[in-house]
């Protein structure tokens, strides 16, 4: 990995219009600054990193080790430490802050957050499964999941099945989400698209792994109004 990923706070959707009239649906985030609490090299752990600070935190929430942590780095406490390995750390010095403008030159986005809870779904909501037949002999049964083992030989259900359960609250990447626009001064980053998780769910932002040839709204856009400006040929 050569890339820092920023945290960000999933505010809602909205949507942005281009002069041509198009709408495009839009998740809106809030971004956080990073701040380099620490600077890991080879010779201390045995890889190279950087450690990140995000978000304000009152000096009577923090723990002693964490209060000595904080006054040793000589900065302000930070709410949420992460780690990101890193090829080339000469680039970064503690102190240093990263914001939304790291994004500047990109068109796409890889974005990581919780999926929101669905508490416990059954199989169809789940999995979706069809069920079983509305009539024809199928008793209380219709949304049920159908047989879940063998007989004897295996004796079990196989771990992995697919059964009714907890559904959701879990950890979900996207990637290639393209940038529709980013507001420097707000701090705001435009998503196209919907992201995983609900309002204010935690989002990690990194710039997309994957080398992306797509075209970007934008380009869409520029491609179609170059069309309709050439002439059609003359009917003869």
């Amino acid at each position: 990995m050569n890339e820092i990923v920023l945290i960000g706070k999933k505010i809602g959707m909205t949507r942005e219009f281009y002069e041509t009239g198009q709408s495009v649906p839009v998740t809106v985030i809030k971004m956080e600054k990073g701040r380099v609490i620490d600077v890991i090299d080879q010779e201390k752990r045995g890889y190279k990193a950087v450690q990140l600070g995000f978000g304000k935190i009152k000096n009577s929430k923090l723990t002693k080790s964490m209060k000595g942590y904080f006054a040793k780095k000589n900065t302000e406490p930070k709410r949420k430490l992460k780690e990101f390995r890193i090829d080339n750390v000469e680039n970064y010095k503690i102190g240093n802050e990263f914001g939304i403008e790291i994004f500047q030159d990109a068109k796409f986005v890889d974005v990581r957050s919780k999926t929101i809870g669905k508490g416990f779904a059954g199989s169809m909501k789940r999995h979706n499964f069809s069920g079983l037949r509305a009539t024809h002999g199928v008793s209380v049964s219709h949304r049920s999941h159908g047989s879940t083992g063998q007989r004897q030989d295996p004796g079990k259900v196989f771990k992995g099945k697919k059964m009714a359960g907890h559904m959701g609250d879990k950890l979900r990447t996207m990637q290639n989400i393209e940038i529709i626009k980013s507001d420097l001064d707000n701090n705001l980053l435009y998503l196209k698209g919907s992201i995983p998780g609900s309002k204010n769910t935690e989002v990690l932002v990194k710039k997309a792994v994957k080398n992306v040839s797509k075209l970007t709204m934008k380009e869409k856009i520029e491609v179609i109004e170059k069309l309709k400006k050439i002439p059609e040929k003359k009917k003869k």
